[in-house]
């Protein structure tokens, strides 16, 4: 049975909502821009250690004690902040008097760290029976309008996509909208491990409370990553579902 009266929790999830869930706002320590707080990535910083040094860290979950400092650029500008010295010089404003360790791989420790709370997310939901898994099974719910976010690994054939894709269209009532799921920015071997399942392609949740607990970490690595949430139309062609 569909229910058009429920919102597809697709890629434009986060941006769709912000305005009434994102909460307080944050400033980015290197552009100076303002951004809702889920928006952004929270740096913080270890315990002194035996040198009175602390080290830089990622808090991919944004709940660790203590000060603070939030980060709102790609991977790549980070990389190039962090060569020029401008993160240096942000973070020994935004953390004044501590003595830091800053990572020389820093960027990608924010992006391991963000990958696996996106993960850790999905196999929370996973164990309590929200997350749908198998082709078939997706295909049968999104046609009934039971599925409220979908997801493809970044190896899923475009075929494949398409016609899920297609089928939740046809369930939410939504046919020439070009709403579609999200190319994850993991393959199917990384996504199977992670979730303990085999050949891991293709993953919906049903429930939308669910799909924004997953969108907003997937919405943090995506935009850390410089990704931008593609979805296909009726006619095949890809298109961006965030802009």
């Amino acid at each position: 049975m569909r229910n058009p009266h429920n919102e597809p929790l697709g890629p434009d999830i986060a941006d769709g909502r912000k305005a009434r869930e994102s909460g307080p706002e944050r400033r980015c320590i290197l552009t100076g821009d303002n951004a809702a707080r889920d928006a952004l990535v929270r740096l913080a910083i270890s315990p002194e250690g035996p040198d009175g040094v602390c080290m830089v860290l990622p808090d991919a979950l944004a709940r660790a004690p203590g000060r603070g400092a939030w980060i709102g650029v790609t991977r790549a500008e980070l990389g190039a902040a962090l060569a020029n010295g401008k993160l240096k010089g942000a973070l020994a404003r935004a953390f004044k008097g501590a003595r830091l360790d800053i990572p020389d791989n820093l960027p990608d420790l924010i992006a391991q760290a963000l990958t696996r709370a996106f993960l850790d997310r999905l196999g929370l939901e996973m164990r309590a029976g929200r997350l749908i898994l198998g082709t078939d099974r997706i295909a049968e719910q999104a046609r009934m309008g039971g599925v409220a976010w979908l997801g493809h690994a970044a190896d899923a054939a475009d075929d494949g996509s398409r016609k899920l894709d297609q089928a939740w269209r046809v369930g939410m009532e939504a046919e020439g909208s070009g709403m579609g799921g999200v190319r994850l920015p993991l393959d199917r071997a990384t996504l199977s491990v992670a979730l303990g399942r085999d050949n891991v392609v293709h993953l919906a949740l049903a429930d939308e409370s669910s799909a924004e607990r997953v969108a907003l970490p997937l919405r943090r690595l995506l935009q850390f990553n410089g990704a931008a949430d593609a979805a296909t139309d009726d006619n095949g062609e890809r298109t961006n579902a965030s802009a």
